[in-house]
């Protein structure tokens, strides 16, 4: 009776913890990159915060405008469930062309609310493409013709250690519930 009374109580108790289903663990290395303001940000300055990121570029014919737009309503919702120390960052693929001032009037074209939501440059094309495949586990690829960088479109959420906890389409069919409960967890 006393180990039935133990496990219901175990059990119970583990009902009304909030946790991110499928989550991953892979870790963000550190990494120095040009803010759209022209100022220097780090792996370190995004320490104790959870933040959602994505790969984008300002060039971009056809993915890049709408994910922009998904991350913008994420913003907005975090904003109108009173969440803190949520940060977004948006890297740019496509570094020699987006310079923080082209971002700056990317950002401003779609409404985004710089307080916290940073785009990055600054890094070579070399760079990108090894760091979101070793660190993110997705593709960038800028092919020697054309203007236009191959990438995927996954949102991610990384915990406030910078660790990768989950991947979510943000191209279409955007879980914004989920993606606003998994923040919470991290929280």
């Amino acid at each position: 009776m006393v180990v039935f009374l133990v496990i219901s109580s175990l059990l119970m108790s583990a009902c009304g913890k909030k946790e991110i289903e499928n989550a991953v663990n892979w870790q963000v290395k550190d990494f120095t990159a040009t803010t759209q303001d022209n100022k220097s940000l780090g792996l370190k300055d995004l320490k104790g915060k959870v933040w959602i990121s994505t790969f984008i570029f300002t060039s971009c014919a056809d993915v890049c405008p709408p994910m922009t737009s998904n991350m913008l309503k994420i913003q907005k919702k975090v904003k109108e469930e009173g969440l803190k120390n949520v940060e977004f960052v948006s890297f740019s693929v496509d570094p020699t062309v987006d310079t923080p001032e082209v971002l700056t009037r990317y950002g401003n074209q779609f409404g985004v609310d710089f307080k916290n939501w940073t785009f990055l440059t600054g890094y070579s094309q070399a760079f990108i493409e090894e760091f979101a495949a070793k660190n993110f586990k997705t593709l960038v690829k800028k092919p020697d013709d054309g203007n236009q960088v191959i990438h995927q479109t996954y949102l991610y959420l990384v915990d406030k250690d910078g660790n990768i906890k989950k991947s979510y389409n943000g191209f279409k069919n955007v879980p914004y519930d989920e993606i606003i409960h998994d923040i919470k967890a991290l929280q």
